[in-house]
């Protein structure tokens, strides 16, 4: 992983396709990490203009804006896809007093975005569309109703970007999550029977789609509703019941029917507003009606986001300090449980060391009574006769090799004390110069 700081640092020391070997990937490539990134980067010809002095001002690194990429990786996608550059004669200069102008146009996460979702996995003309690709703006829809949710997703991010507020993708380090949707018109029966959690049969973006107001991320998510429908099974497949045209071919020809009830998609938009925040429950609906369409509310989506920041903040807050907590809570019984696992094996090396002790007693105890007895039968056997004093002698020698010499003292030197086994937290730092969380006695 390269910071914007670090690739900066980098692409300004040593030419782009030094950089790019050493991320194993091309400079093009590279460019749009720079690009996405918003990392100034050389022009062609100035590592040639550098050596004779001639290049231009390196230019300084621009403040990150709020939803700005701050780190990349490999493992990281780039989700805003290439926009053409507008010709230098029609670009306007950029001017920090210039006011907020109007955004049109199809927005750089709408452009491109229909081939994506329509280049996906094989539905029913009457399922959601679920693109192959995941890096998509969060929109969930059907094949015929596509088109719509996209024109009022470009419609929402002009008039949001055109307040001031950036939507984009969020950045794979901004650790947002996307809360998941329901696209039934009609909210669920109390008594009816719930998907399992961790279930969904649509189609989910790898990272939410969000708009930052104030610095605050807000997420966005549109989906197409479904409607319940009475449908009619017909030769293999279903349609709805209100399309159905019985056969006329025969007097005697009887379609073999049934009809059943389908959630189908309406054509009719919802769009959610969250909070992509992981410890922040926060969320409000807009949606369609067969007479209401979603565009017009965009002003009073606009208005009800900029609204919404003193109760989200509020309860960033309020999440950040029960977080502080929650941590407070932890260290402190992560703190009791060292101890309690401190007191155990402190207490478990003063009875090991006790009993090995009571066993380097008894196998002193027993070398001393061998020893006893070899020198009272080398003693007797000097009382003996030639022959028989040197049998007893051999007959000593072959016991002493069959039991082996036991010194006491190694014994002794065995042993190991209480702190040889375990040095507590509170003697670390006088035992060897130990400190808190680091023991290497062993027990």
């Amino acid at each position: 992983m390269v910071t914007r700081e670090e690739l900066y640092d980098l692409v300004w020391s040593i030419p782009m396709t030094k950089v790019a070997d050493k991320f194993q990937v091309s400079s093009s490539y590279l460019a749009r990490i720079c690009t996405e990134l918003r990392v100034p980067r050389p022009e062609r010809g100035y590592w040639a203009k550098l050596a004779v002095g001639k290049a231009a001002k390196v230019p300084s690194l621009p403040e990150p804006r709020p939803g700005d990429q701050m780190a990349w990786s490999r493992k990281d996608g780039l989700p805003t896809p290439p926009v053409p550059k507008p010709h230098p004669a029609t670009e306007p200069r950029a001017r920090a007093s210039r006011p907020i102008r109007r955004v049109t146009g199809t927005h750089s996460l709408i452009l491109g975005a229909k081939e994506l979702f329509l280049a996906g996995r094989e539905v029913k003309e009457s399922e959601h569309l679920k693109p192959h690709k995941k890096l998509l703006v969060d929109v969930t829809a059907s094949n015929t109703g596509l088109d719509k949710a996209l024109a009022f997703a470009n419609d929402l991010f002009n008039a949001l970007e055109s307040a001031g507020y950036r939507v984009v993708i969020a950045p794979p380090d901004a650790k947002l999550r996307r809360e998941s949707v329901d696209e039934k018109e009609e909210p669920p029966r109390k008594n009816h029977k719930r998907v399992p959690y961790g279930y969904s049969r649509l189609w989910s973006p790898q990272r939410p789609t969000v708009v930052y107001i104030d610095a605050i991320p807000f997420g966005l998510s549109i989906v197409e509703m479904t409607e319940s429908v009475a449908v009619r099974y017909v030769n293999g497949q279903y349609v709805r019941e209100s399309e159905y045209v019985a056969s006329k071919a025969s007097r005697r020809h009887v379609d073999h029917t049934w009809t059943s009830t389908h959630d189908l998609p309406s054509g009719r938009l919802r769009l959610v507003v969250y909070s992509p925040k992981w410890n922040v429950s926060w969320s409000t609906i807009f949606q369609e009606t067969k007479t209401h369409s979603l565009t017009s509310d965009i002003p009073r989506i606009i208005k009800t986001l900029k609204s919404s920041i003193a109760t989200v903040t509020e309860k960033l807050a309020e999440a950040k300090r029960q977080a502080e907590i929650r941590e407070q809570e932890w260290l402190a019984a992560e703190k009791r449980r060292r101890q309690e696992e401190d007191q155990r094996r402190e207490a478990q090396s003063i009875k090991d060391s006790r009993d090995e002790l009571e066993q380097v007693i008894q196998a002193w105890a027993k070398a001393f009574s061998l020893e006893r007895f070899f020198q009272g039968i080398q003693d007797r056997a000097a009382t003996l006769p030639g022959n028989d004093h040197q049998a007893v002698l051999l007959r000593l020698e072959l016991a002493r090799e069959f039991v082996g010499t036991h010194n006491p003292l190694d014994f002794f030197l065995g042993w190991k004390t209480p702190l040889e086994r375990y040095v507590p937290m509170a003697q670390r730092s006088e035992v060897n110069g130990t400190v808190d969380g680091d023991n290497s006695a062993q027990e």
